[in-house]
């Protein structure tokens, strides 16, 4: 038996945990043919934007288009050099110079190794986002339809832990809706921001290519469809530390979900679960055990990035106009971010569009302190008639003899003579009934799928 495809040693890679934590599409954008393959596609197109302004020779360019290809490449050269230099680029540059004759001698024509790193990972950048994109609009559907289905679904709002107002399941899904509607809003935001190349040579200047700087740059950023740059970025990283934290928020939000999904699916509680699946979540030696493993995934995503948005908020602070060792703390922290968020994306969406809901749970659950839920509704109501403070009082009273004695909160109110006054019994029971006491719940869903729904 061949063990080759386990002798990976973090999750990412993997052949046991990987599909867990990430998904084979994203990895593939960030696995090393990928990124070599964009490398090679900067310096291609930084040969036809200098042929464009007369910069090489036309011909070499053609040459370089035609010659440069990855398929030719010694990788194991390729690594024992990288090794050496400490970058991948010069040890590419070597191969790719032979692999293209006389021709070779414009490539990299005017470029610094940074340029070419930090305008391939832009490159990624923009491939990973378009995933997580698709992944958040399919969630806000999924969203969407359960705030729709489960508008009038009533359940206990919880603060603190504790029952606080009836809330209904829609209103929640809702709220998890709006934070990702967000999140897509500021992934159209942030993209002008961080969608752009890196061309500036050695220091920032492009004083190799003379005059000639500001065109080739413009005509470089145009043949890889990326954003023209202000000015040099190589010590500027907000832009890449912004898409690390926007990640960050994604999955934060993620992990909010999960967290809700998994005290729900307590024992104690038991009104939502996550889809069936024979064998998905038992336990070694409790076969009874019914674990919410995506749940459990995303919390462990979440928590993963979050600790890399830290880790480019720490790389940005970098020294003079190239860093001395920030800069390669990137090169963890945004294909790890990307392929965690990739993992946290794809466990909520098997999480949520299968989520069982109990409503029948969710209506006993409701009145598992036998009304006092609607605490705030009688005072409310009888406030008009006796005052707040008194009404708040009488109410203060009544909750505790059901605490103490059992029974319900409306039968407490049947035998105060001060609310015998002013309610009958059937308006008590109205009174003390939670679902008479949802606000304007609907019209806050109604009103976050209509905003949702504009976005698409």
């Amino acid at each position: 038996m061949s063990y080759g495809q386990y002798h990976a040693s973090t999750v990412y890679d993997s052949a046991l945990f990987k599909d867990a934590f990430g998904s084979q599409e994203m990895r593939t954008i960030f696995n090393d043919i990928s990124l070599v393959q964009k490398y090679i596609d900067v310096e291609v197109a930084l040969a036809k934007a200098e042929a464009a302004c007369d910069v090489i020779p036309k011909q070499a360019a053609a040459e370089i288009v035609a010659l440069c290809s990855i398929d030719k490449l010694d990788f194991d050269l390729l690594k024992e050099e990288t090794d050496i230099v400490g970058y991948p680029i010069l040890p590419l540059v070597h191969q790719l110079v032979k692999q293209c004759g006389e021709a070779g001698r414009y490539i990299h024509w005017g470029a610094t190794t940074q340029d070419i790193m930090d305008t391939a990972v832009a490159l990624q950048i923009r491939e990973g986002l378009a995933i997580v994109e698709r992944d958040i609009k399919e969630l806000r559907v999924c969203l969407q339809n359960l705030s729709v289905t489960h508008k009038e679904t009533l359940m206990a709002g919880r603060t603190h832990l504790q029952h606080a107002l009836p809330i209904t399941f829609g209103h929640k899904t809702s709220i998890w809706l709006s934070m990702l509607d967000r999140h897509y809003d500021r992934l159209q935001q942030l993209k002008p921001r961080v969608l752009v190349g890196n061309f500036a040579g050695a220091a920032g200047t492009l004083a190799s290519l003379k005059d000639s700087g500001l065109d080739v740059q413009t005509a470089l950023m145009q043949e890889l469809e990326l954003g023209v740059p202000e000015c040099s970025w190589h010590v500027a990283r907000d832009n890449f530390a912004e898409v690390v934290n926007f990640l960050g928020l994604v999955t934060g939000s993620l992990g909010k979900i999960a967290y809700d999904v998994m005290l729900m699916a307590t024992n104690e509680i038991g009104e939502v679960y996550e889809p069936f699946v024979k064998g998905r979540g038992s336990s070694s030696t409790m076969p009874q055990k019914r674990n919410p493993i995506s749940s459990e995934l995303i919390l462990a995503s979440a928590k993963a990035v979050r600790q890399q948005a830290g880790l480019m908020l720490d790389a940005m602070i970098q020294d003079f106009e190239r860093a001395t060792g920030p800069w390669h703390a990137e090169w963890i922290a945004i294909p790890e971010s990307f392929i965690s968020t990739a993992g946290a994306l794809h466990q909520a969406k098997f999480m949520l569009n299968g989520l069982i809901v109990d409503k029948n749970k969710m209506r006993e659950n409701l009145g598992l302190t036998r009304g006092l839920i609607v605490a705030e509704a009688v005072m409310m109501g009888i406030a008009p008639f006796i005052g707040r403070q008194q009404a708040h009082d009488v109410v203060y009273d009544a909750c505790r003899k059901v605490n103490e004695n059992g029974g319900t909160l409306a039968e407490q109110l049947y035998d105060i003579s001060i609310v015998n006054a002013h309610f009958t019994h059937q308006q008590i029971d109205e009174l003390t009934d939670p679902a008479n006491y949802l606000g304007v719940t609907q019209l806050m869903i109604e009103h976050t799928l209509a905003c949702s729904r504009r976005r698409d």
